[in-house]
């Protein structure tokens, strides 16, 4: 039976790859085009186009936040799609005190 597969990408190239999960002893994968570390996004990944700077820009801040695209039960959740959402999650959490990856997955701000 086939593996299934989840979702990586090259933030300095832009670009997003489908490839089997992760097995106890598979090594780092890397970027076919520039030899950098891929990162696992997860399996609910939908990649924005390469020219879309800012969207790339905004999914930068959410990889390095620790932020994934894993399926759930009801899907990876809430997710900010622009810099100015990125923006007003990161004073909310500046402002409450609340790690910064939960306040970029959290819907509604009160």
């Amino acid at each position: 039976m086939a593996r299934g597969k989840t979702s990586y990408v090259c933030l300095p190239c832009r670009a997003s790859y489908k490839q089997a999960y992760p097995g106890r002893h598979d090594h780092d994968r890397v970027c076919p085009r520039c030899a950098e570390p891929l990162i696992h996004v997860g399996s609910a990944f939908a990649a924005p186009k390469r020219r879309d700077t800012a969207a790339w820009r905004t999914l930068s801040v959410l990889l390095h936040a620790g932020v994934r695209f894993h399926k759930s039960c009801g899907g990876p959740g809430y997710r900010p799609r622009t810099l100015s959402k990125v923006r007003e999650r990161m004073a909310y959490a500046r402002a409450t005190g609340e790690p910064f990856a939960q306040a970029l997955v959290r819907r509604d701000l009160p």
